[in-house]
């Protein structure tokens, strides 16, 4: 049966205080990862749907302070004010449906509907990482296979009336709405909703009581519906209640290499009852071996069925002499080539490593301001090629030899009579 795929929105509180550590993993602003599978080489392909520019993310949050968009009012100094959404498919979807170039069609839409969530001026950030290597499909394929999967850090704003105290002048004022601000809140944004019938009647459990539908559960299924209304499919709900979505990329990491591990453990067990079968069948051979009977001549008899069994492992016997000789030179071969490959991509990640740091510089100019990168470069070469068609190319005179210089005077030399 073959292996379902699972579409997964989950969302991770950030306080201003936290977010700057996961705002270097999202925009790959580390040197170095926790999760020890991302290909820095492969970090240009990450796709960026929204970015606060050179700005971090809490300096993008005081510029929508100052400018009264949003408002944190009311909140502790530690309180959750940023919200990370993480949007993941199994890796095996994109392989099996174009790869990258699809992934980056299907988390676009992804964006757009965390755009419906949040409201499009309330996102900071949205990339699609590209870069991190799932080493089980790797190994399974024998080739580079990356997962795909959205980040998208938001303010989770809700709507919020401020009315007129009593310490208004006017007493008519009093109890009316003042101001509509855009409130930070987390926990409001975010309110499990009552669960209702057909009907809109209430949903009561066996106690009597209220009935409520946990918020990110409702996330899943919209998230699940809008995708395939988008006309992707070939994928099923996550698993209600699954734990796996909120472990940290290493501890998930950890525990699918532990799985991994059993899997070995299993294959290397079923090869030694292998490896017993076999033994206790040479036991067997060499009990044959000795049931033979020796003649007054030196010859040995055996019966008729002995005889049978005994032509029938020599040959199986010699069949896998012959097998065992092939694969022993084939495994000299793929040794030599494995030894061959890793020399080549040792010197390829020396020569890379050494390009990407002669073009740092460059790399973070283009990453934070490709627009302005770009014009840069095209400024400068189009003052080159207008240099270039100025430049006027004169022959250089030959210089003229002793001998010539020489020659000459004797010719014109006066001489006197």
């Amino acid at each position: 049966m073959a292996k379902e795929n699972f579409c997964v929105a989950r969302v991770e509180t950030r306080t201003r205080a936290s977010v700057g550590k996961f705002e270097r993993h999202i925009e790959r602003k580390n040197e170095s990862y926790e999760n020890m599978n991302v290909d820095l080489s492969r970090t240009p392909m990450n796709v960026s749907y929204k970015s606060c520019g050179e700005l971090t993310y809490n300096e993008y949050l005081e510029e929508l302070i100052a400018a009264g968009t949003v408002s944190l009012k009311g909140l502790k100094p530690d309180a959750s004010v940023f919200d990370e959404m993480i949007m993941d498919v199994n890796t095996d979807y994109f392989d099996q449906n174009g790869g990258y170039e699809y992934a980056c069609h299907f988390y676009e839409e992804a964006f757009h509907f965390a755009e419906k969530i949040y409201g499009k001026d309330n996102i900071i950030s949205a990339v699609m990482h590209a870069d991190e290597l799932n080493v089980a499909m790797t190994e399974k394929y024998g080739r580079p296979i990356y997962h795909y999967h959205l980040h998208i850090m938001a303010l989770p704003v809700v709507d919020k009336e401020v009315r007129w105290t009593k310490r208004c002048k006017d007493p008519e004022l009093v109890g009316k709405v003042k101001e509509v601000i855009h409130q930070v809140s987390h926990s409001k944004k975010w309110r499990s909703e009552k669960a209702v019938d057909e009907d809109g009647n209430p949903i009561l459990n066996s106690k009597g009581k209220q009935i409520y539908h946990a918020s990110y559960s409702i996330l899943q299924d919209k998230f699940f519906k809008h995708m395939q209304d988008a006309g992707f499919t070939g994928f099923v709900r996550g698993d209600r209640g699954s734990t796996a979505e909120n472990l940290t990329s290493l501890e998930y990491k950890i525990r699918q290499d532990q799985r991994r591990l059993a899997e070995l453990s299993e294959q290397i067990a079923s090869e030694q009852v292998r490896y017993d079968d076999n033994h206790n069948a040479f036991m067997t051979f060499a009990e044959i071996d000795g049931s033979g009977k020796k003649s007054l001549t030196g010859k040995y008899t055996v019966s008729a069925d002995d005889y049978e069994k005994l032509t029938t492992l020599a040959k199986r016997s010699y069949s896998a002499v012959s097998e065992a000789k092939k694969l022993q030179e084939e495994n000299r071969y793929l040794s030599r080539r494995i030894w061959s490959l890793q020399s080549e991509v040792s010197q390829l990640r020396q020569a890379l490593s050494e390009l990407t740091e002669k073009c740092r510089s460059y790399l973070e100019a283009l990453k934070a301001a490709p627009k302005a990168v770009k014009e840069f470069i095209d400024g400068i070469l189009e003052r080159f090629k207008k240099q270039e068609k100025k430049i006027e190319y004169k022959p250089i005179p030959a210089p003229k030899t002793n001998t010539q210089e020489r020659g000459k005077r004797s010719k014109n030399k006066d001489y006197e009579r």
